[in-house]
């Protein structure tokens, strides 16, 4: 008796529905590999893809806010400020890491590579040489980005930009020779402008960094722990993984 008691309890629990949970997020604006607002529903940008999938396998958890595009600086600071609760995606830095938390499951894997024109005979293969090849020309990178850091570590002189499209840009006129950013953003960037001809990825990966799933400081331990569990489902279903190979 006790028995068929504990499997009618088991049973119950499984179908019943699962307790709405409600975040507050936004969309990242000018990053259209992550959020395109004109890519449809077949390719609305990886981290509205990943969203949509945690909402599959959690029905109850629903996320408000996706009608908002601000700039990742106005991301970070409604993120310090608790008036966003959950953010896809974000890239790590001991900065960042003061403010927020992340969880532990990487949603995608970025790679910092440098653009150049094809006819730039240079191959910058290091750092060292990209601060030689700075001091005719500040090296290009995205403003706001994690990705400023380690360039000024290393002593490249940069100036900072407010996307891709306009980088790019600046390289077709000869205002800069060299951009250094995310591999998957670039290659998006350069085959909608059709650029392929005039415009080369160098074949150094300089840096690898993974996107996550940033929380507020003060989210719940329960909502986080939620939260990861549904991410951990895509990740052993290799929903992550195809997303990833989808957008690159």
């Amino acid at each position: 008796m006790l028995r068929w008691l504990w499997l009618l309890s088991a049973l119950l629990s499984v179908q019943a529905p699962a307790e709405e949970l409600l975040l507050r997020t936004a969309q990242q604006s000018g990053a259209l590999v992550k959020y395109d607002p004109d890519g449809g529903p077949n390719r609305p940008g990886i981290c509205m893809e990943v969203l949509q999938a945690m909402q599959r396998i959690d029905p109850g958890l629903q996320f408000t806010g996706m009608d908002q595009q601000v700039p990742l600086k106005r991301v970070e600071r409604l993120m310090a400020d608790g008036l966003i609760d959950v953010f896809f995606c974000l890239l790590k830095s001991p900065e960042r890491e003061k403010l927020w938390r992340y969880l532990p499951v990487p949603l995608y894997t970025i790679r910092h590579v440098v653009v150049q024109r094809t006819d730039d005979p240079r191959p910058l293969d290091t750092l060292a040489e990209l601060v030689v090849a700075s001091r005719s020309k500040p090296v290009l990178v995205m403003r706001g980005t994690a990705l400023t850091r380690r360039l000024l570590q290393a002593g490249v002189a940069i100036a900072e930009v407010g996307s891709e499209r306009e980088a790019l840009q600046m390289l077709v006129m000869n205002r800069a020779d060299i951009i250094y950013g995310q591999d998957i953003n670039l290659m998006r960037h350069i085959s909608d402008a059709r650029l392929g001809g005039r415009m080369k990825i160098g074949r150094t990966v300089f840096f690898e960094e993974h996107q996550y799933l940033a929380l507020r400081a003060d989210l719940p331990v329960a909502h986080e722990e939620r939260l990861t569990q549904a991410l951990r489902r895509l990740e052993r279903e290799g929903v992550l993984r195809a997303l990833s190979e989808k957008y690159r």
